[in-house]
């Protein structure tokens, strides 16, 4: 099922390969949770990357990898928004023609914004499962060349580059909370955060509505989940039957995986924005939830990665005013 993990090596020739491409983004201490826990907690700012994610990281290496026949033929991808975004922006850069294949349960600004950044738009089926049929018939018949979102590893090595950002920022970091979906992000952090500070605790964070990495965790292979709407929306789809990097790694290298309630979430958008002055999304805020819940013990500082800041923005002002649901606006 697995090839080699990504190793350090990989990781940090990714950080000089795109160096220039993406931002280097702050680890600031936050005295509310620092308080509440007892140990110094960090959060790394990773929403004011480029393009409001952390996923520019990965789609910037992994671009710079192709060869000018592949660009020439152009990329695609499947996508729940921020990895769309992030190969829409890494191709505009270069001059290539990306097509970003979603789901109907992708939200309307995050269509939008890859749709700004000049990608052509394909909206199939409802989850991203069948967004991949779409991507596996363009490479078929029209020879793009498709950028996986997670599961590859100049993906892998990309977002890892955080992770070494990370220990540089706090040398001393005891347990790195990383948001989950397909593993990309936290298989590169793990790798990177575990190879210099063997000791410190990688705890993966997802939300209890469809969490396949979890699911497929649990089953000790990967499985297909049932996709549904979720404030952490851009945590939504399988891992892929065929996964090849990204499982092992997590199971390897993770130390465990937190599923939190929808409640949960809202709470870790709702601390972002009242008590530290950051408008995040939902997949962003699943560390600052799991800390609110009281489901991490810890001996030592603390870093919780804030991934994206994509939210639609009268969603986020429903979760902020105390409406947790779901309704149409």
């Amino acid at each position: 099922m697995s090839d080699r993990p990504v190793t350090l090596a990989e990781i940090e020739e990714a950080r000089r390969a795109i160096v220039g491409r993406i931002v280097r983004t702050p680890t600031l201490p936050s005295p509310s949770l620092s308080e509440r826990m007892g140990v110094p907690v960090y959060l790394k700012l990773e929403h004011r990357q480029t393009t409001g994610s952390f996923k520019l990281r990965g789609a910037s290496n992994a671009m710079r990898r192709l060869s000018a026949e592949e660009k020439r033929h152009g990329v695609t991808t499947a996508s729940t928004g921020n990895h769309g975004r992030a190969l829409a922006h890494a191709a505009r850069l270069e001059g290539v023609r990306a097509v970003i294949c979603m789901s109907r349960l992708v939200p309307g600004n995050k269509v939008d914004e890859i749709r700004r950044l000049g990608a052509e738009i394909r909206i199939i089926g409802n989850s991203q499962d069948d967004a991949q049929e779409e991507v596996d018939r363009l490479v078929k018949e029209d020879g793009l060349t498709m950028v996986p979102p997670f599961d590859n590893p100049a993906i892998i090595a990309g977002q890892g580059t955080m992770g070494l950002e990370i220990v540089e920022d706090v040398p001393e970091v005891d347990t790195a909370l990383v948001p989950v979906s397909g593993g990309g992000l936290a298989a590169g952090v793990a790798a990177a955060v575990k190879a210099l500070r063997p000791r410190a605790k990688i705890i993966g964070v997802s939300m209890a509505a469809g969490a396949a990495m979890r699911a497929s965790l649990d089953a000790g292979h990967p499985v297909l989940v049932e996709e549904s709407e979720s404030l952490a929306d851009s945590l939504g789809g399988g891992i892929g039957l065929s996964n090849r990097y990204t499982f092992a790694m997590v199971r390897d290298l993770l130390d465990d995986v937190l599923l939190l309630s929808e409640d949960e979430i809202a709470a870790g958008i709702t601390h972002a924005y009242a008590m530290e002055r950051e408008i995040i999304e939902g997949a962003a805020a699943v560390g600052i939830g799991a800390l609110l819940a009281d489901r991490i013990k810890a001996s030592g500082p603390v870093v919780a990665i804030l991934s994206g800041r994509n939210i639609d923005m009268t969603q986020h002002r429903r979760v902020v005013c105390g409406d947790k649901h779901m309704e149409e606006t």
